[in-house]
């Protein structure tokens, strides 16, 4: 090992620079690439342009890098171009693996051409070029992680104020054509508008814990997943509590959208309950709010966690208009008012479709009993749970119930 006239020391091989098979960086760099190519597979993934400008940058860099430290040079300009590019790189889409990937293919190539000249009498020197080497992957691997996933935040940054913005101009009935030209969002001719109700996490009522911090990871859980099965196509404004969705009509099937709910409620690890209403653009201020109310509505009934549609609970939905009928409706259950354990039943039975055994199970009784309270329900209101004309008076007025104090 010599040391030239910085304060680095710089490593040698048989009396010359380690770094001398490395000096031509630029004819080395393009065998490098032509390696790449024919054996390195994410580079098959890659358009030619992206090849010859991206990777051939990547190994060229790397090279001078390597060369300024083996020579024991200042390198800080060298990494920050790196950063630069790397940057530059997140931006464009080129995947970081394939980056990685081709680092290390690279420093590979170039030890075999430094240690092939190398001697027993060289072994200290080749430890220590070794340790040269790990120094160097750890700098490079580290600068270009740094820049890359910060850049590539800023993206995803830039992306969520873009959505955010047009979402809510859908959501307000404003003008959104120029919006979505500069977002890059193309607006479908209508849309599946999904009001979403997203409950308490159990961790965010534990005082042993922060609670704002385990209601900020659910919500990020729900829209990583939302993401995943959507991708771009889906607009949103959600809080830890809910919010809207737009899915673009026939993007998502009756079976998957269900699905989907039922996803997000697995990634949410709570029940997630949602009402959906199909519009057009042009529809969407009024079908969000006939979406919401009728989500407020599937949530008075207790209903259990799922994705309900406006033309499965449309008679609902109108019972629940001001009006005389309402009223009457509402007044059927008075004769329950002294007996709140069959009021319960009725809810529960009615929310869990008509199920004695799920009921049974919420309530902690024997199906006997759920039997019993429905008999004795029928006996007060004169209406029969057990029989369909005297379900569908006590299921309306259930529901005409809870807003009469409104």
């Amino acid at each position: 090992m010599t040391v030239d006239s910085g304060a680095r020391p710089s490593l040698t091989l048989s009396g010359r620079p380690m770094s001398s098979p490395l000096q031509d960086v630029r004819s080395l760099s393009r065998q490098m690439v032509g390696h790449f190519v024919e054996n390195v597979v994410p580079c098959g993934t890659l358009p030619g342009d992206a090849i010859t400008g991206d990777v051939t940058t990547i190994t060229r860099l790397c090279l001078e890098f390597a060369v300024s430290m083996l020579d024991g040079q200042d390198i800080p300009a060298k990494l920050q171009r790196l950063q630069d590019a790397a940057a530059g790189w997140a931006r464009e889409g080129v995947p970081i693996d394939t980056i990685h990937h081709s680092i290390h293919e690279g420093f590979k190539i170039g030890f075999d051409l430094v240690v092939s000249n190398a001697t027993i009498k060289d072994y200290g020197n080749l430890v220590d070029g070794a340790k040269m080497v790990v120094e160097m992957l750890d700098q490079i691997t580290s600068a270009i992680s740094v820049a890359y996933v910060r850049e590539l935040r800023a993206v995803v940054s830039e992306h969520h104020t873009a959505v955010h913005t047009l979402t809510s101009a859908l959501l307000g009935g404003h003008s959104t054509s120029t919006m979505a030209r500069e977002c890059g969002i193309a607006i479908a001719s209508s849309y599946a508008v999904i009001a979403v109700a997203i409950p308490q996490h159990r961790d965010e009522r534990n005082p042993a814990v922060d609670g704002q911090v385990v209601a900020r990871r659910k919500l990020r859980r729900v829209q990583a997943e939302l993401a995943t099965r959507c991708g771009n196509t889906a607009l949103s404004l959600l809080s830890v509590d809910g919010g809207t969705i737009l899915i673009p009509s026939g993007a998502l099937d009756k079976g998957q959208l269900d699905a989907l709910i039922t996803e997000l409620s697995r990634s949410a690890q709570v029940g997630i309950t949602a009402t959906m209403v199909e519009a057009s653009p042009e529809q969407i201020p009024n079908a969000a709010d006939q979406a919401h109310e009728l989500l407020d509505m599937v949530q008075r009934l207790q209903a259990v966690a799922g994705l309900y549609r406006f033309d499965e609970l449309a008679l609902e939905y109108q019972l629940t208009r001001p009006g005389p009928g309402r009223e009457y409706l509402g007044s059927l259950l008075d004769p329950l008012d002294e007996h709140p354990e069959l009021l319960e039943t009725l809810q529960r039975h009615i929310a869990n479709n008509l199920n004695r055994q799920r009921t049974a199970r919420v309530l902690h009784v024997h199906t006997n009993t759920v039997d019993y309270r429905l008999k004795r329900i029928g006996q007060l209101t004169g209406f029969d749970p057990s029989q369909p004309s005297g379900l569908w008076y006590l299921r309306s007025a259930l529901v005409a119930r809870t807003y009469r104090t409104v």
